[in-house]
């Protein structure tokens, strides 16, 4: 009979293995971080965020650079926010932290009115303190707890209701020009970081700011990327490498391509030898191939 401790230590150590491999491989293909790299993870109390802070913790031990970690998380004076619970566990595992004591809820209960979407002034308030404590601390990267299914999630959005074709970056210089921010969860699926935290039982706190808001367009993306999970599988794993492969010159953004100048290189792809223009003949007519 099959120990059931075993069995649960065996699936813990393979899901560890491919948040680890999918971790890294971001790291790697975007060059997220560096030799002597000041990390800032924003810890949340979520899921996300705590399952970050935890494999980079783990890759520290073995990664080909030396770099520092320092938790970081905001205190919006939320009412009812149980300000104990990243202290000791931070506390707990050793890690050096900090926290941000900064009364955002009040300025977000203040400006936006009731019964409508606190998400977007929330992030903005919230990312420029924190911001603002990254450039004041010599803190090099910023990494964030997005992952796959949040970058896609943002990619429907824009699409659907911004009429722009853009997500989350896994690497981006903000506006400024004075942070770099780092999504090392980019590669990871949302389930499999669930499941992750299930394991480690780490000790969420819920974001309760702005209530439930099950009418939050994100919450449609969500269930619409998880439809298609169920009834299509890979079909996630296509779109997302997708973003990886953009064929500007196929679009229609005069900004990204030059449309206006094809004229100047016509008759180079009409050239018979043109590798671009390849011809080949099919019942008797030439086709490009």
């Amino acid at each position: 009979m099959t120990d059931p401790t075993q069995k649960s230590r065996t699936q813990f150590n393979k899901l560890q293995k491919k948040l680890r491999h999918g971790v890294g491989d971001a790291i790697a293909d975007y060059n997220m971080i560096e030799e002597g790299d000041k990390v800032m993870v924003c810890l949340s109390g979520g899921k996300d965020s705590y399952t970050l802070l935890d494999i980079l913790l783990n890759l520290q031990k073995t990664a080909p650079v030396n770099f520092e970690l320092i938790a970081v998380n905001l205190d919006q004076k939320q009412p009812g926010f149980p300000e104990h619970v990243l202290p000791d566990y931070l506390t707990s595992i050793n890690v050096p932290f900090h926290i941000i004591e900064k009364d955002t809820y009040s300025v977000v209960k203040r400006v936006i009115p009731e019964g409508a979407t606190t998400c977007g002034l929330c992030s903005r308030l919230r990312r420029g303190t924190l911001y603002g404590y990254a450039e004041a601390n010599g803190i090099t990267k910023i990494a964030l707890g997005h992952h796959r299914d949040d970058i896609l999630e943002t990619f429907f959005l824009n699409i659907f209701y911004g009429g722009k074709l853009k997500a989350m970056p896994p690497k981006l210089l903000s506006d400024d020009k004075k942070n770099i921010v780092i999504r090392p969860l980019a590669y990871c699926r949302e389930k499999d970081i669930d499941r992750y935290a299930a394991f480690k039982q780490f000790p969420i706190i819920p974001c309760n700011l702005c209530g439930s808001q099950d009418n939050l367009q994100r919450v449609a993306m969500k269930a619409m990327l998880k439809t298609w999970d169920k009834q299509f599988p890979g079909r996630l794993e296509t779109i997302f490498a997708s973003l990886q492969n953009v064929a500007p010159s196929q679009l229609a953004d005069t900004q990204l391509f030059d449309f206006a100048a094809l004229s100047l290189l016509r008759g180079a792809q009409d050239s018979e030898s043109d590798p671009l223009a390849p011809v080949m003949v099919l019942d008797g007519l030439e086709v490009l191939a």
